[in-house]
């Protein structure tokens, strides 16, 4: 099986506090010249994304999809999942320092325990898990819903 490479494109113009950029997703163009700036980053997003925001958006949806994965492969797969995460940065130590994943599903033949254990196989499965675990602290919360 080939790499498979997803490409981003950025352009920054000015110093850290007072600067602007923009970048683009470029290998889909889903995001075309999306505006970031180290304010809307640390104080208030008036309308523009951060790293962070993306990490959260890029976790919750690899993790939404190892979990179905997982699910579909123990022959429980789910009716419905719903994913939010919460990316945290130290603003002081410009540190990424947690991920916060709160996860809920409907999961037809499945108890709490067997849905807490599915999610935990699913977060040590997941590749952006994989890519953050060690440098950032990724806490996992799940509810299984009736």
């Amino acid at each position: 099986m080939a790499n498979v490479e997803r490409r981003a494109h950025v352009v920054w113009e000015g110093d850290l506090p007072g600067g602007q950029g923009n970048f683009t997703t470029a290998s889909s163009e889903a995001m075309t010249e999306s505006p970031v700036t180290f304010a809307s980053r640390v104080e208030r997003p008036d309308g523009k994304t951060s790293p962070e925001e993306l990490i959260a958006s890029a976790h919750a949806t690899c993790y939404a999809m190892a979990l179905s994965n997982v699910l579909s492969e123990g022959g429980n797969a789910p009716d419905h999942l719903e994913v939010d995460a919460v990316c945290t940065l130290d603003d002081q130590a410009l540190k990424i320092t947690t991920v916060d994943l709160d996860v809920r599903g409907r999961v037809s033949g499945m108890d709490q325990g067997q849905f807490e254990s599915a999610t935990q196989q699913a977060e040590q499965l997941c590749p952006v898990s994989n890519a953050l675990r060690g440098n950032v602290d990724i806490r996992l919360q799940a509810r299984l819903e009736g």
